[in-house]
This record gives structure tokens, C-alpha cells and sequence, in this order.
């Protein structure tokens, strides 16, 4: 198995009979904050995104805002945590059945997808500032390391069962296929309006899992 140190994040429940309206008015503006944060970092990406654009398009002020999510870092952190519990929802509905590899190409499309719709949140690489408010978000390590596990699980199983080329180290695959959340050739493709979402997916499903080599050679 690939050496992946698992987290469990227990996640706390309440009777939501007994939450107060206010509470319930809060968490419905902290959810209307990020879905308005992963459309603005999908859309313009982090550099360019402002707390300013962030609190107009949720229709508070600035203040306000601040008093759910201390910075632009940290908003990034919760548009994050956001998209890892999806992915890991995505990956509790996959057919118990499904192959190993048939999960892993699901999951690629399924990526895509979400891409082409632009609720796949664009993050810089590079920022140390930013990398560390994400290390240091327990929700968004959670998640991440529990969905890097399982994803490592099926590569593996895929390379033993001969459905992944072997030679590849399997966190070089978990990383090509992480790449695929921020791949600039679905945009390309797609404003070359020669094809439909669903053939660019298609398309880049097959060179991410077949290759660009000629078969047979």
C-alpha cells in the first residue's frame, strides 16, 4: 500500500431541532460564502479573486465576512474543504463492483467534469502563504489524505491486475491524475468550440488513461 499516514476525522453532530435560527442563518451565509468562492477561484483563480468581490457577490459586507473567514486564505481553505467532501461522496457512490481502474476513470470524469462546469476551484502551487493555511486545515487534510488512500488502493490493485503499466511509481499516477483537476487543456479544447463537454472529457479521459502512443507499435 502506498505510505499514506490516515487520518480520522470525526465529525460533530447535532440535534438540528435544537439549533437556533441565528445558527442556522450563519451556516446558511457561511455556505452561500463558499459556493461564491469556488465560482470566483474556478473563474478568475486565487491571485485574482478579492474578499472585496467575495463580499459583494454574497451581498454582505466586508466585516461581515471576515467574522466567518479571518482572510483570502482561508477562504480558499473552506472552497477546499468544500470540494473534498463532494469528491469524497462521489467516491462512497462508486459500485462496490466497479473494477479498480473502471473507479479510477470514473473519478477522472467525474473531475472533469466538475472543471468544465467551473466549480473546480484554480489554486496556485506556489504560494507558501496559502500552502500552509491548507496543511494547517485538519478538514481539508482529512479529506485529502482519505481520498489519496483510497484513490492509491485502486492504482495499485490496477497495476497488479495489468490495467496500469506497472513501471510507474504509484504516487506519480495519484499526482497525474490529481493533475487533472487543473488541466488547461479542457479550456483550450473548449474554446475551440469543436466539441462538446462530453467529448472533451472523452477525449481526455483517453489520453490520460491510453497515452498518445500509436498501439501495437
Amino acid at each position: 500500500m502506498l505510505n499514506y499516514k490516515g487520518y480520522n476525522a470525526t465529525m460533530a453532530t447535532s440535534n438540528p431541532t435544537k439549533v437556533s435560527f441565528k445558527a442556522q442563518m450563519l451556516l446558511a451565509r457561511e455556505d452561500a460564502i463558499i459556493q461564491s468562492v469556488n465560482r470566483l477561484l474556478a473563474e478568475k483563480g486565487f491571485e485574482a479573486m478579492t474578499v472585496d468581490e467575495v463580499a459583494a457577490d454574497v451581498g454582505i459586507a466586508k466585516a461581515s465576512l471576515y467574522k466567518h473567514f479571518p482572510s483570502k486564505e482561508d477562504l480558499a481553505g473552506a472552497a477546499m474543504v468544500s470540494v473534498m467532501r463532494r469528491a469524497q461522496a462521489f467516491l462512497d457512490a462508486l459500485p462496490a463492483q466497479a473494477s479498480a481502474m473502471e473507479k479510477l476513470r470514473s473519478v477522472v470524469q467525474w473531475t472533469l467534469g466538475l472543471k468544465l462546469a467551473g466549480e473546480m476551484p484554480s489554486l496556485p502551487s506556489q504560494n507558501s502563504k496559502l500552502r500552509t493555511t491548507l496543511m494547517g486545515n485538519k478538514d481539508y487534510m482529512d479529506g485529502l489524505m482519505d481520498v489519496s488512500d483510497r484513490l492509491g488502493a485502486w492504482i495499485e490493485v490496477a497495476q497488479a491486475q495489468g490495467a496500469l503499466n506497472p513501471k510507474f511509481p504509484p504516487i506519480a499516477v495519484l499526482y497525474t491524475l490529481y493533475a487533472r483537476a487543473c488541466d488547461p487543456v479542457l479550456e483550450f479544447l473548449k474554446m475551440g468550440e469543436l466539441y462538446s463537454n462530453d467529448e472533451i472529457i472523452a477525449l481526455v479521459l483517453d489520453t490520460c488513461f491510453d497515452g498518445l502512443s500509436a498501439r501495437g507499435r
